[in-house]
């Protein structure tokens, strides 16, 4: 039985599951399963893995459901004692699953454990941006605030968390499922982080079109479950909670390919609606600063600034390293 069972969910995803895949079989401790789940894709994911020569990866087929409940898929059919999850696009530290897998082993109270975060581009660049969340042992109180576990490549979690919580909530969309799942096992268990990058998380574009009501209605679900059992003493918090989602759903339509900054200052204004002191923090200035980049240079000249940007914010990396 392996040690780990590493999860991917795969929707078309040719363009980078062959060399996220090739990355994950570098990685230097070897006691570990693959379960990649086929979410309906429509590409060539089935010839690609009828050429491959490897025990360790095992391919699950489901009909289109989301990120969410292909994970579900990969734990119900995983045989690890502990999971670990993998976008089809990301790239793990070499080094990762050995250094997560001995958190566990030496804090046997610990369900989760995460690591920093960088940013890549598209075709995998550094984009210069390093998350470094430091949070760790009973973080409910900092997670219902912002999601510390940056994105869905980041988390190894036993097993015995899913057995004592359940799995992923089928109700909620794929950008959102993950933090509902983080704080529900934030409630029993405590977090470890590791204070290293190992985890390179692909940035794209999204799509044409966002439906933005769908997504905020999302975060409305997370936040209401999330507060209808907390105790009293976190209640006070909520209206940073609903702030937090806000600010970040107001990024998601700058992201976009139609970079729709009047959505955005919409969503602006909601995050200061709920905490007026949002506006004097780092994150509220970074947003307002892109938002007028946006209106003034256009689609066109926001994103030759962002390509600026990044080649500077790259550059002041590598010093500092």
């Amino acid at each position: 039985m392996p040690k780990i069972s590493v999860i991917i969910p795969a929707y078309n995803a040719m363009n980078y599951l062959p060399d996220t895949l090739d990355n994950l079989l570098k990685q230097t401790y070897n006691d570990f399963e693959i379960i990649i789940v086929n979410d309906g894709s429509s590409d060539s994911i089935k010839q690609w893995f009828s050429q491959l020569q490897h025990r360790r990866v095992k391919l699950i087929f489901q009909e289109n459901q989301g990120a969410g409940i292909a994970r579900n898929t990969g734990i119900i059919n995983a045989k690890g004692e502990y999971l670990a999850f993998l976008d089809a696009d990301d790239i793990w530290e070499s080094t990762k699953l050995e250094k997560l897998v001995r958190i566990l082993e030496e804090n046997p109270k610990v369900g989760l454990v995460y690591s920093w975060v960088e940013y890549i581009s598209e075709t995998g660049q550094s984009t210069g941006r390093i998350v470094k969340h430091q949070a760790e042992g009973n973080v409910w109180e900092t997670l219902i605030q912002r999601n510390l576990v940056e994105c869905g490549s980041v988390a190894m979690v036993r097993r015995s968390c899913f057995d004592n919580i359940g799995i992923f909530d089928k109700n909620l969309s794929s950008f959102v499922e993950d933090w509902d799942m983080w704080l529900r096992i934030a409630e029993r268990f405590a977090f470890k982080v590791i204070k290293q990058v190992l985890v390179y998380y692909r940035q794209h574009p999204n799509g044409g079109s966002k439906n933005w009501q769908a997504m905020e209605e999302n975060y409305k679900k997370v936040i209401e479950k999330a507060f209808s059992s907390a105790p009293k003493e976190f209640q006070f918090l909520k209206n940073k909670s609903y702030t937090s989602a806000y600010l970040c759903l107001a990024w998601k339509p700058l992201q976009s390919r139609i970079q729709d900054y009047k959505t955005a200052i919409y969503f602006r204004s909601l995050a200061t609606k709920h905490y007026p002191q949002i506006r004097f923090s780092k994150e509220f200035f970074r947003l307002s600063l892109a938002i007028e980049i946006q209106r003034w240079l256009g689609n066109e000249g926001y994103h030759k600034f962002l390509k600026l940007f990044f080649l500077l914010r790259r550059c002041t990396t590598a010093i500092s390293k």
